[in-house]
């Protein structure tokens, strides 16, 4: 898709469901705990709205890459808030550039890559992940949470039973349905 004409905030609203994973993956359980990831998103999204016209790319890569660089600004905002609360800087991650959100949405784009689907060979890894977060948000909570943990967090079974309150057998179930479903959404996408 080219942007002749800037992209709206609808456009940018189908972001959503990205940087809600990159910021989870980012901010970790510390974090999480503390905040609602759907707070920093809106921020971010609210931001881009604002900024518009500042926007120099051509496809939705480039939008999500742009979209990721205010994310971390907002993240950094966060940080350093979390810092001053504690006074002791050392305890909270910091993010003095957007290498850390980069990270975080690498090893979604690392896990696509694994893949070697159809889907995989037609889209870049940026795009890619953009889909994939959408996909699993239409996954039932129980293995969207398993499937990130385990796929993105690199959680263990067991580690993962721990955080759903069930045992590895059961988890083992929730994600073999739940990269099932997450297969068919993104064939059936392509």
């Amino acid at each position: 898709m080219n942007y002749l004409v800037q992209p709206n905030a609808g456009k940018l609203e189908s972001f959503r469901p990205y940087l809600n994973l990159v910021a989870r993956l980012h901010l970790g359980q510390r974090l999480r705990g503390k905040l609602d990831v759907a707070d920093v998103v809106q921020d971010t999204l609210a931001t881009a709205c604002a900024s518009l016209d500042q926007f120099r790319g051509e496809d939705d890569a480039q939008l999500a890459a742009w979209l990721e660089t205010i994310l971390a600004h907002c993240l950094s905002h966060v940080f350093r808030y979390y810092a001053q609360q504690a006074r002791d800087v050392r305890r909270e991650r910091s993010l003095d550039d957007k290498r850390a959100v980069e990270d975080s949405s690498a090893r979604i784009e690392a896990w696509l890559a694994a893949d070697q689907s159809s889907v995989g060979k037609k889209l870049t890894r940026k795009e890619q992940a953009v889909r994939l977060a959408a996909a699993l948000e239409q996954l039932p909570a129980a293995q969207r949470e398993a499937v990130v943990l385990r796929h993105l967090e690199g959680l263990s079974l067991a580690e993962v039973g721990r955080h759903l309150g069930r045992n590895p057998v059961a988890v083992a179930g929730l994600l073999q349905r739940g990269l099932k479903k997450l297969r068919a959404l993104l064939e059936e996408a392509d």
